[in-house]
């Protein structure tokens, strides 16, 4: 597992090797184990399914399923993250902050059968560190 006093940086690439989505996740001490994590998909570039890869990734991190609880903040107005985030997470609570919208929920436990995932939920098959086109590439030193 990563310090938890540093943040991961995570970034969605296409074929053409441009990050079209990127993500900062960082972990809290204490007893409340809340992760936090901005993300942001380059709407230039971004196709459809990115932004949920971005979540899902950030979702299957080993400091985030051993979280308690997540606080994300995303654009206002990215439905495809938010909509990912919500069938992600439990008891997720949304609320715009200007040109943000911020979500705060429970990380499912990690004890949960993989089969007892949230509906919809698909991993891209890219495993974390791809350099593969299409993939997530998380920079060195991650």
């Amino acid at each position: 597992m990563t310090n938890p006093e540093t943040p991961r940086h995570i970034e969605i690439k296409d074929e053409n090797d441009r990050i079209v989505a990127e993500a900062e996740v960082t972990t809290a001490r204490g007893p409340e184990g809340t992760v936090r994590t901005s993300l942001h998909a380059k709407n230039e570039h971004a196709r459809r399914g990115d932004r949920t890869t971005l979540v899902d990734t950030v979702m299957d991190l080993p400091e985030v399923q051993a979280s308690e609880r997540v606080e994300a903040s995303v654009p206002y107005g990215d439905g495809e993250s938010l909509e990912r985030l919500r069938q992600r997470t439990d008891d997720p609570q949304t609320r715009v902050a200007g040109a943000t919208t911020l979500l705060d929920a429970n990380v499912p436990s990690a004890a949960r059968p993989a089969g007892q995932r949230q509906p919809g939920y698909e991993h891209a098959g890219d495993e974390p560190g791809s350099d593969e086109p299409g993939g997530v590439h998380q920079p060195a030193g991650d």
